[in-house]
């Protein structure tokens, strides 16, 4: 890797100070500070094996501390696959430069000169002599600010980077025996429930909560607006409580709500802020000999964690203190502080791992529940824990998309110009980004704070629904224009990939109805259309992976020669398809294929994935996070939406909300293409548009037919063989 003096990583130019990131324990460990939260991606294991590369200690003596503001770095929101990117990079300089200020003082102390000092597992050696350890210095020499010009180690020296080191929760959660903000017990602790409106744009009008609150147990029933509470002396006096308040209140629901079978249509009717970007002009870009179009959309998503969001808050007076599995604790003091109006500095959150997060959950809103809750028995511990319906239909959704495409091509079908229109709700409502607070919560009081439009990053840093909108193929002309639509009535925020997976989905069916077109293999359609080396290394080892199983072989249009063809049964039939894309057009590299069988359903059977994550810190994680996102890609693409009638949300429990089972995970084969001299790339969202992309087109390839609106259910494809296929102008 390039060792070259640049600037700082953008974590350490926020957080300079090398004391903020890490501490040596006289014990013999190093207390590492990360403001990136663990959320179940090992974000942890891969930053304890850099700060062990870089300092020159054993991985067993690297102690991860759990972020908490004030303590940590802030590093604002655990997301967009960043953490490696950004967190990573400052520990790694972070710890360069700590191993090269204790060298220099040792070296100098002893008169000696600085090269001739080595670190072996923290110990300060010139040729076999002990100097001293980093358990014997002194620890207001790291109070500075971090050196530009003090460079981390060359990749080629690397021990500890790039081993597959195992994440040390992952045998206690197969067993069930790790402890999550689930688990968490305080002396003096009460629990609290709350109390949701039936639908979104629900108005308490009765509560009769005099009979609950003199329940024995019941320690209070606090109510401001339509936000309302219980707090109890035991978890199930609480609950009891709850569902008694449910029964007694009386809501007036106005309808609201549009047609969930009628979604694109409906986005662009919204008034909506539109941007654009081109590059070549828009004359020239109509000289293709023929122009062909298709429409793609995606519903409404819910987050869908497997653990309802839970926190607890003790408050006081003086101080606040919050667990929360927030993926942005500093974002989440900010809005909290806002909401309970008082000073910032007065709140403390220190985050927990909660049970599954893929985005912007309940674990903000339900932070905000605790801390409320708190505020009305001052000095004692709240706990509150969501239901499972809380979590299905309260946690903001991932936003619907629309996206229309079409394509200038000449005589051979070769792309002449690419133009690319999508309408989506913005994908960022997260808390600390705006004047007034994001939470649920605080939108339900009597004079509630204003509920706002989720908005979207800017392209530089990710962007939200235009993310992955620019293709990545050597197009001549490419005019793509985002909707940003506003005033819808459903909370939606960031899933997952953001707008990439719905706008991968559609360019990569698009390429692939074009490759059908002009006649030509899917993959060498696209190989046709690619200038980026490494884009398509990925592309041609999905496939050559994919040629490799035989026992799943596809048929079609996207079947090699030789390949085994044809129905599996009397009843089904065999497809396989590829999508491939870099993550932002600035992350990793992804491309996958897959295969199906098609009868009464879509049956997932094997995905082959090839990835370019640059340096990968720890493969087996980086294979972890890959498979991880494909499988939830998977479940997206066939199965989920969120389902709503004119007032309400519906699908509050797992037996009415679709989500992929584990019989239905099919075989996932992950190969990484490991670059050790390129920068490390994120890994836990790459593969998700790409995976969507090539289910559609394996069945399309097994049926001939194209379904462009996901999910890809037995419906829609009746649907899709009743509309025909792509539309040529």
């Amino acid at each position: 890797m390039d060792t070259a003096a640049k600037p700082l990583p953008f974590s350490l130019r926020a957080n300079p100070r090398l004391s903020t990131w890490l501490a040596f324990d006289p014990a013999g460990q190093v207390r590492v500070r990360s403001g990136k939260v663990e959320i179940g991606q090992g974000i942890r294991t891969a930053l304890a094996q850099i700060a062990a590369e870089e300092l020159e200690v054993t991985f067993a003596r690297i102690a991860m501390v759990p972020p908490r503001t004030a303590v940590s770095p802030d590093e604002a929101v655990t997301s967009g696959s960043l953490s490696i990117q950004h967190s990573g990079e400052a520990l790694r300089h972070v710890c360069a430069q700590v191993r090269a200020v204790y060298v220099a003082h040792v070296a100098a102390a002893h008169g000696l000169p600085v090269a001739s000092v080595h670190v072996e597992d923290g110990v300060f050696l010139h040729g076999p002599d002990r100097l001293g350890s980093y358990w014997d210095m002194d620890p207001t020499l790291l109070d500075r600010p971090a050196d530009v010009d003090v460079l981390p180690k060359a990749s080629s020296a690397y021990r500890e980077v790039g081993l597959s080191r195992a994440r040390d929760d992952i045998a206690e959660k197969v067993y069930g025996r790790y402890r999550y903000i689930h688990d968490m017990e305080m002396p003096g602790l009460l629990h609290g429930r709350m109390l949701r409106p039936p639908s979104p744009a629900a108005r308490l009008l009765e509560l009769g909560d005099t009979e609950v609150a003199a329940w024995p147990g019941v320690v209070s029933v606090p109510r401001d607006g339509t936000l309302v509470g219980v707090i109890a002396a035991q978890e199930h006096i609480a609950e009891r409580a709850l569902a008694r308040l449910a029964s007694l209140a009386v809501w007036e629901e106005p309808a609201t709500l549009p047609d969930d079978k009628a979604l694109p249509a409906w986005l662009k009717t919204l008034p909506c802020d539109t941007s654009r970007l081109r590059n070549a002009p828009a004359a020239g870009a109509t000289d293709g000999v023929r122009t062909l179009r298709a429409a793609y959309s995606r519903p409404f998503l819910k987050h869908a964690s497997i653990g309802p969001s839970c926190a607890l808050a003790r408050d006081d007076g003086a101080r606040l203190e919050v667990w929360t599995h927030s993926q942005a604790i500093y974002n989440l003091r900010r809005d909290l502080a806002l909401a309970l109006r008082r000073p910032e500095d007065d709140v403390v959150i220190e985050h927990v791992q909660g049970a599954g997060c893929y985005g912007h959950n309940g674990a903000d809103d339900v932070a905000y529940d605790a801390a409320w809750l708190a505020t009305h028995c001052p000095g004692q511990p709240v706990r509150v824990q969501w239901t499972r319906a809380d979590e299905l239909n309260w946690s903001p959704l991932g936003p619907a998309m629309a996206v229309e495409l079409e394509a200038d091509v000449d005589a051979d079908g070769h792309v002449l110009a690419w133009r690319h229109e999508a309408w989506s709700p913005g994908h960022g409502l997260r808390p600390g980004r705006a004047p007034s607070p994001t939470l649920l919560g605080s939108w339900h009081l009597a004079t509630p704070f204003p509920k706002l439009d989720a908005v979207d990053a800017p392209r530089a840093v990710g962007g939200g629904m235009d993310r992955n909108a620019e293709p990545g193929y050597a197009f001549a002309s490419v005019d793509v224009a985002c909707h940003l639509v506003r005033d819808v009535p459903l909370r939606a925020s960031a899933l997952r990939a953001l707008g990439a997976h719905a706008n991968v989905f559609a360019i990569e069916s698009f390429m692939d109805e074009l490759a059908l077109a002009a006649n030509v293999h899917p993959r060498d359609y696209r190989l046709s259309h690619i200038d980026d080396p490494r884009m398509e290394a990925v592309l041609r080892a999905a496939w050559q992976a994919s040629d490799h199983d035989g026992a799943h072989a596809g048929a079609g249009g996207n079947a090699d020669a030789g390949a085994s063809a044809g129905p599996t049964t009397d009843e089904s039939v065999r497809g396989r398809g590829c999508g491939v894309a870099r993550y932002k057009g600035t992350g990793a590299y992804c491309a996958v294929v897959a295969h199906v069988e098609v009868d009464d359903q879509v049956r997932l059977r094997a995905l082959h994935i090839a990835v370019d994550v640059g340096l990968a810190i720890n493969p087996d994680g980086v294979r972890q996070q890959i498979e991880g996102g494909a499988l939830q890609a998977a479940s997206w693409t066939l199965q989920e939406a969120a389902h709503f009638d004119a007032t309400r949300l519906l699908d509050g429990d797992w037996e009415s909300y679709p989500i992929m089972r584990f019989s239905q995970v099919p075989t996932v084969n992950v190969e990484i293409l490991n670059h050790v001299d390129a920068p490390p790339l994120g890994a836990g969202e790459a593969a998700l548009g790409p995976t969507a992309a090539a289910i559609a087109n394996a069945v399309a390839d097994a049926l001939g037919v194209r379904v462009r609106d996901m999910p890809l259910t037995p419906d829609r494809i009746m649907q899709a063989m009743e509309d025909g296929d792509i539309d040529a102008g």
